[in-house]
């Protein structure tokens, strides 16, 4: 708190700005700091209110042994002077007597002579006050449930009873007589008892985040498993990170572990990490340590108790190291409990819950399913399991530095990973190069790994690196007599440079260009090459001019590509070249689709897919069929594409994902899915997509499908799984390290605040997007970016109040939107907060209101200036239509109905074919509300309605016309 509050109305102000704070640290000790303030004033009750403000920040902080001290402060100052306790001072004095036994309850240091002595406490003075005892018998039944006792008497002295005014609130109550029945047995009973707070119909502070991570393990058990999934996603996001809901993030750690979703819990302890830290309350602490020590057990069992976890800070943790530590420390929790109360009810509750067997043992809970082996191989890249025998591999390292080079000749799938399997081994302090002539010196072999690193390299786009291993293999080819290797290694790096030029299409053409020349002169100045090293330096000069063409697109640059093509599969038909000769044959049907012909595209990657089928390689035939399925897209045939692409994709599962490009396969399987209306069966190709190259380490393309994939949850109206992917992947390794494209991040973000909104988390969104518009005002090459997000981020500020804000907001937009224009976002932002202030404040609001539809003037102007044509609505007949609502909520209804005619005017009537029928319809029917209504005009309004109802009838309308008719039934009516 930079100054202290000088006058009580400060203090008072400074209360209600600490109020909007998220509990943790720093809303706490900025009550602490207000409570020292309040104590130099003489009246008492801006003390209370600090004290009240410190006991809740205490409570919800989870530090329980601090809110019983101030409770006792609070209740010496209503025995001292109980007049300055208002009626509403007086309600929360008596509500809080729950909090302090709840806080009692949460410390084994705390005597249970303490604990019941406080209840009589709480009975005593609910008695004298004249209140009744329903909470007291709350309290009671809890103690009870804490102890172990038998409950029954104790539920039915509580459950029975008529509620009052100091009863908990209905959801919490609910969610107690379910834990009840839930710890009967009875899982039917329990959630039919909690249905309305999963339904969400009661809901409070806790709630339903409390009972939905109870209810996850019921759900399960009786076969509701769709909803448990829903409402793990929606509870998780409630409790996360928050102290004083660890117990709930513990049981949602318990429900992954229990349904094969192991790596989606330690994702999840991983953002809970600081809960080791940040819990006081030794209850809150000895739930959460139980369910990560379900995780853990769980991981250990499965053999993965060398993955690190996110454990007590200071220190680096294995699965198996954190899993003793925190058994440890629950043990001595519940042993404590257990002294204190004299039964043994908390550790056979722990020792239940460890034991527990998994309910299920695979769930798709995520957009984003992960398995333990995807996380002990994080940081090597591995191809997705294979449904085929891979190649095997020989005894001795001679055989198989023979057989990679012959897998490698072939272009066989098999051959990154014997590669891999030798740069181990040649790795090793004791590796001993084969005496063998055939195999060559060890010079060759390290040009041969180096070579296979430059093919990675490029594959992930990273040229500049390729081009460099590429010419240093190269060398060492030289140095070991292979020439053909190492013109075939020169002419991969002359082709990754011309790829690493940069994007503008003239440079690039450019570039290869001078490539192809380079690579020919290469390969004419080459003697004694192999034929298999030859075909493949045709497969080159192709290649090139084949990219060459795909840059420009020029007519002219067509024919020079089918004369390589030609020569290349003349070659290698003559050579029986068999790899090169269907590479061939794709490289021509490609031709023909960049040049536009993709009829004969189709017809060549039929004749292909017959020669494969007959004589292979099989591993072509995925790619070829993927090419089909994009031709056929092309031709707007999408159910041929779907056929071909599903084929190519089951052909796939046979070898490596990275060797036939898996994630294209479900890339484009998914933009196919779109076509035919299948959007869920879209989003699972796009997320197998972004998850295959997440893998293979092209994560700009991961992240950036991924980004597409949440955009279609969210349009989907799936936005709990929407947010469940975002969160994932904001905790990936790059984007926490600032590693991630600053754009890229800024796109997850904005939508991931579009989804809270959705789901209705106004805080958290608001949030989010008033962080990005601030870090987006220095983006000095994107003003239009900013000006879309601070425009946002304004709605949402008016949303929440905050107009204040939201006219700052509005002026950032407005500053970036002179330097790049926004017209309609900016338009629909200021006709929005002029909606939100007069539907919020009224009359009192007009005036602010009008004020941003004046600015909202202006932008139209602007845009008829520049010719602009809006792609929605018109942004002259929105603005009308938005001052006919705005002075309609402000009461001011005769220039409400004159907007709206001028709203009207603009429109104008619909026609047969026009898409603004339904805008015309809302505007008729609005205007005839405020007609017929409020100025009680009913027979124009009638006769308004009439001849509208009438048009849209003729025109085939029915459904834009039946509003009208509900209203002018209800005119009749009423009249």
């Amino acid at each position: 708190m930079p100054i202290a509050p000088q006058t009580t109305d400060e203090l008072l102000q400074a209360l209600q700005e600490n109020d909007r704070r998220p509990y943790g640290r720093t809303r706490t000790v900025t009550a602490e700091e207000l409570v020292e303030a309040a104590e130099q004033f003489e009246e008492p009750v801006p003390l209370i209110h600090a004290l009240l403000e410190l006991q809740e920040a205490y409570t919800y902080g989870s530090e329980p042994r601090k809110s019983p001290v101030v409770f006792a402060r609070l209740l010496t100052l209503f025995d001292e002077q109980p007049d300055v306790f208002d009626g509403r001072l007086r309600h929360t004095l008596f509500w809080r007597f729950k909090w302090v036994a709840n806080a009692l309850l949460a410390l084994p240091e705390i005597p249970l002579t303490s604990l019941r002595q406080w209840q009589t406490e709480m009975r005593d003075r609910y008695e004298k006050a004249g209140l009744g005892l329903q909470p007291y018998y709350g309290q009671a039944y809890q103690l009870a449930a804490h102890i172990g006792e038998d409950t029954a008497l104790a539920f039915e002295l509580w459950a029975g009873r008529p509620r009052t005014r100091l009863s908990d609130c209905e959801a919490c109550e609910i969610c107690e007589r379910a834990l009840y029945h839930l710890a009967t047995g009875d899982d039917e009973r329990a959630l039919r008892v909690w249905e309305p707070v999963l339904a969400g119909k009661d809901s409070c502070q806790e709630e339903p985040a409390r009972s939905i991570s109870h209810a996850l393990l019921p759900l399960l058990r009786t076969g509701a498993v769709e909803r448990a999934v829903e409402l793990h996603l929606a509870g998780y996001r409630a409790c996360r990170r928050n102290p004083s809901m660890a117990g709930e993030v513990g049981r949602h750690l318990e429900f992954c572990a229990l349904t094969g979703n192991e790596a989606r819990g330690l994702e999840l302890l991983a953002e809970n990490r600081g809960l080791f830290d940040e819990v006081d309350s030794p209850r809150e602490m000895l739930d959460f340590l139980t369910g990560v020590d379900v995780l853990l057990r769980r991981v250990e069992h499965l053999g993965h108790g060398e993955l690190p976890a996110a454990g007590y800070p200071g220190r680096a943790w294995t699965v198996a190291g954190l899993r003793a530590e925190v058994g440890d420390r629950a043990d001595e929790l519940a042993a404590r409990f257990d002294t204190r109360n004299g039964t043994g009810t908390h550790g056979d509750r722990r020792k239940a819950r460890v034991e527990r067997a998994p309910l299920l043992d695979a769930l798709e809970l995520t957009l984003r399913p992960r398995s333990l082996d995807d996380l002990a191989t994080v940081a090597v890249p591995v191809a997705a399991p294979s449904t085929r025998t891979t190649t095997a591999v020989p005894g001795s390292i001679a055989e198989m530095i023979l057989q990679a080079r012959a897998l490698d000749d072939q272009g066989h799938p098999d051959s990154p990973a014997c590669w891999a399997r030798l740069r181990t081994l040649a790795a090793a302090r004791d590796y001993t190069h084969p005496d063998d002539p055939e195999v060559g010196p060890l010079v060759r072999l390290r040009a041969d790994l180096l070579d296979d690193e430059a093919n990675r390299a490029g594959d992930k786009d990273d040229f500049a690196v390729a081009e460099a291993l590429y010419e240093e293999a190269a060398g060492l080819y030289e140095d070991a007599a292979a020439p053909g290797q190492a013109a075939l290694a020169r002419a991969c790096a002359l082709l990754a440079a011309a790829e690493g030029v940069g994007d503008e299409a003239e440079a690039k053409a450019a570039a290869l260009t001078a490539a192809h020349a380079s690579i020919v002169a290469l390969h004419e100045g080459t003697s004694g090459l192999a034929p298999v090293h030859e075909a493949r330096l045709l497969r080159l000069r192709a290649t090139t001019l084949g990219l060459r063409l795909q840059k420009s697109g020029n007519e002219e640059d067509v024919a020079p590509v089918f004369a390589e093509v030609d020569l290349l599969l003349d070659f290698a038909t003559r050579h029986d070249v068999v790899g090169q000769i269907s590479g061939g044959l794709l490289l021509r049907a490609g031709t023909h689709a960049l040049s536009g012909d993709l009829p004969a595209a189709v017809t060549g990657v039929d004749e292909l897919l017959d020669r494969l089928k007959a004589h292979g390689p099989a591993w072509h035939m995925p790619r070829a069929l993927g090419l089909r399925g994009r031709l056929q897209l092309g031709l707007r045939d999408p159910e041929a594409a779907h056929a071909s692409l599903a084929e190519g994709l089951r052909l796939a599962a046979a070898w490596p994902a990275a060797a036939v490009d898996t994630g294209r396969l479900h890339g484009d399987l998914a933009e196919v899915c779109m076509h035919l209306g299948r959007p869920d069966e879209a989003l699972r190709h796009l997320t197998r997509s972004a998850e295959l190259d997440l893998r293979h380490g092209s994560r700009t393309e991961a992240f950036c499908t991924y980004s597409n994939a949440a955009q279609l949850s969210l349009d989907m109206g799936r936005v709990e799984d929407c947010i469940a992917l975002l969160d994932s992947l904001m905790a990936e390794p790059d984007v926490t390290a600032g590693e991630l494209d600053d754009r890229l991040l800024a796109q997850l973000r904005l939508t991931r605040a579009r989804a809270l909104h959705a789901g209705e988390d106004l805080k958290a969104a608001t949030a989010e997007l008033v962080a990005l518009a601030a870090e987006s005002a220095g983006w000095d090459d994107d003003p239009g970016s900013h000006a879309m997000i601070a425009a946002e981020a304004a709605v949402l500020l008016g949303e929440s109040g905050e107009f204040d804000r939201a006219r700052e907001a509005v002026a950032q937009a407005l500053a970036a939107h002179g330097q790049a224009p926004r017209y309609e976002q900016l338009s629909s932002c200021l006709r929005e907060l002029a909606r939100q202030r007069t539907q919020q404040q009224g009359e009192d609001g007009l005036a602010d209101a009008l004020a941003f539809l004046a600015d909202a003037g202006r932008i139209a102007e602007e845009a008829r200036e520049a010719e602009y044509e809006a792609q929605g609505r018109s942004l002259e007949s929105a603005l009308a239509y938005e001052h006919g609502r705005v002075n309609a909520y402000a009461g001011a209804y005769e220039d409400a109905l004159a907007a709206l005619e001028k709203a009207l005017a603009l429109l104008g009537e619909p026609g047969p074919e026009d898409d603004r029928a339904g805008e015309w319809a809302e505007c008729v029917r609005f205007a005839g509300a405020v007609e017929g209504i409020y100025l009680e005009r009913v027979s124009p309004a009638l006769t308004r309605l009439g001849a509208a109802v009438s048009l849209l009838t003729a025109l085939g309308r029915t459904a834009e016309a039946e509003p009208l008719t509900a209203l002018a039934s209800r005119l009749r009516d009423e009249d």
